[in-house]
């Protein structure tokens, strides 16, 4: 039976990530891995993920089950987290998922039971895992224009030009901060008009919230799923505490569901039922692990004080090279550097020149010249700046 298979495509990234591995060079820089690292190249156990460890080592007395769609206390600690502490307790459905993937891989899933014709609309480009997801699925999916490759800033009138083909009950996938791989974030005024259209539309937002506290700030980065969440009847956010508590292989994501408060209970019973399908529970430690620190005043003061550190530190980091491209074209072109934000930008180069930056600086960098800014040190940018003039970026 098996030799019927067919071989799948290899993900471009993990194939980076071997070469990477594989180059003997001293100085080689992997800009290409989806994960933060600190200036020494680790991805480190924050003080308050390790405190919160602690205490639940020394508390719990059970390794039972849970609840089926996760513990309500982690549900309500992530919806205060996103949504802020006034979001309306009588609309919301929660469910704990398998990391940030996880809650988008349901929030597909329960558009697919609740509108099986759906189209969901993705930006170009987009995190290519989400159109292997709705690939596998088997949901028509369409693109929508979103960065320009120019200015490498958001396309806006070309993305509402394109939205203005959505018909009721379709999908719009949204990035809710620190596009990924763009960098590229709308505006207030952009998430307003953006809100405008959905609900003119009828169509349903599903916001993909990855990199919450990477941007702007906690609430910043979270300023356009609340005015989504304010203004429109039916919204799905996807929420993944992998990047800000830095759990990755905890794998502990959320999805939160608003709809009319008279459809809570059976969205809420449909929400337990696609775990259930799936995998029965969702992790629990990792999910512990945020409930404890989030509804902790002291931890949660520990928490966002590192995470304010990554942040500022990302940020430091892209004004440097910035500047650094600066001084080496005398031109502004790569100032759009210093307006993105989170780990990834765009850079802009040619395959072509990418492969150039890697085969004679050891610069690792996606396809596509995404870059992983938390790749980078105050020691690896000016070697990165060199590289992409001298590949002619």
């Amino acid at each position: 039976m098996l030799n019927a298979l067919k071989p799948q495509a290899p993900d471009k990234i993990l194939a980076l990530m071997g070469m990477f591995r594989d180059d003997p060079r001293p100085g080689k820089i992997d800009l290409g891995v989806g994960v933060y690292k600190d200036a020494q190249g680790l991805t480190p156990v924050m003080r308050a993920v390790r405190a919160a460890e602690k205490r639940i080592w020394d508390n719990e007395t059970t390794k039972t089950y849970t609840a089926l769609a996760g513990e309500p206390a982690f549900h309500a600690a992530m919806a205060d987290l996103v949504l802020g502490s006034d979001y309306p307790k009588d609309r919301l459905s929660a469910l704990q998922t398998v990391g940030g993937t996880g809650a988008c891989r349901m929030g597909f899933e329960l558009a697919r039971l609740a509108n099986p014709g759906a189209t969901v609309w993705t930006s170009d480009p987009t995190w290519p895992n989400h159109l292997s997801i709705l690939d596998y699925l088997g949901m028509a999916h369409r693109p929508y224009r979103y960065f320009d490759a120019a200015t490498r800033s958001v396309d806006f009138q070309a993305m509402l030009a394109d939205l203005q083909g959505l018909k009721p009950g379709d999908v719009v996938l949204l990035h809710g901060c620190c596009h990924n791989p763009t960098g590229a974030n709308l505006t207030a005024d952009q998430w307003l008009a953006i809100a405008d259209l959905l609900a003119a539309k009828g169509a349903l937002p599903l916001i993909d919230l990855a990199y919450q506290g990477f941007g702007d700030g906690l609430a910043e980065d979270a300023a356009g799923a609340r005015l989504i969440a304010s203004r429109l009847p039916e919204v799905f956010i996807a929420a993944s505490c992998s990047k800000n508590f830095g759990i990755y292989r905890e794998r502990t994501g959320c999805l939160l569901v608003l709809s009319d408060a008279t459809d809570r209970a059976v969205t809420q019973g449909t929400l337990a039922w696609l775990n259930r399908q799936t995998y029965s529970f969702a992790p629990d430690h990792g999910a512990r692990v945020v409930t404890t620190i989030l509804t902790d005043p002291a931890l949660r003061a520990e928490w966002e004080s590192e995470l304010e550190q990554v942040r500022s530190g990302m940020l430091a980091l892209r004004r440097q090279l910035a500047d650094e491209l600066r001084l080496l074209t005398n031109s502004d072109r790569f100032d759009f550097l210093a307006r993105h934000r989170g780990m990834f930008s765009r850079l802009g180069a040619t395959p072509e020149q990418v492969e150039q930056m890697r085969r004679d600086s050891a610069i690792y960098i996606v396809g596509d010249s995404r870059m992983n800014i938390a790749g980078l040190n105050d020691q690896s940018v000016p070697v990165l700046a060199r590289a992409i003039v001298a590949a002619g970026v």
